[in-house]
């Protein structure tokens, strides 16, 4: 299963899109808007594959110098479970540490906290409510390659 990064508009972006709609925005009855997705094009864009099919994706949206976020996180439903998610945290981690940073944020689902504690990524705040649903930040020193 190889993972990369993709390009901004290219057709694995779209794929990227659609996969993103399907898991995280449809059960929710959410969309895309063009303003949110035109901010994408500075971002770095990871998608899991199988032959040209995308199984996972997930971002990186430079919040600073030191640090980055990821965002975006999805992997096919009938996929979950399977190692997928777990392979793009270490690509995601791997490319934030090469480019420089020094530690990785995100906003993690409540639901999905359990999934990245399992990475060493640690809740610093408050549960807080976005896109309808309850989220807790969490993050990780990025420094040294951590096991």
């Amino acid at each position: 299963m190889p993972i990369k990064q993709i390009d901004y508009g290219t057709t694995e972006y779209k794929q990227m899109i659609d996969l993103r709609y399907e898991i995280l925005r449809k059960p929710l009855h959410l969309s895309f808007g063009n303003e949110e997705l035109a901010q994408e094009k500075e971002d770095i864009l990871i998608g899991a594959f199988e032959e040209e099919k995308m199984l996972g994706c997930c971002m990186l949206t430079k919040i600073d110098k030191q640090s980055v976020r990821l965002r975006q996180m999805a992997v096919q439903n009938n996929l979950q479970g399977k190692g997928i998610g777990a392979s793009m945290m270490n690509f995601a981690e791997n490319v934030a540490r090469d480019a420089g940073y020094k530690k990785l944020i995100m906003h993690a689902r409540k639901s999905a906290v359990g999934f990245y504690e399992k990475f060493g990524y640690r809740i610093s705040g408050n549960e807080f409510i976005e896109v309808s649903i309850p989220h807790m930040v969490m993050e990780k020193k990025l420094d040294h390659i951590q096991t």
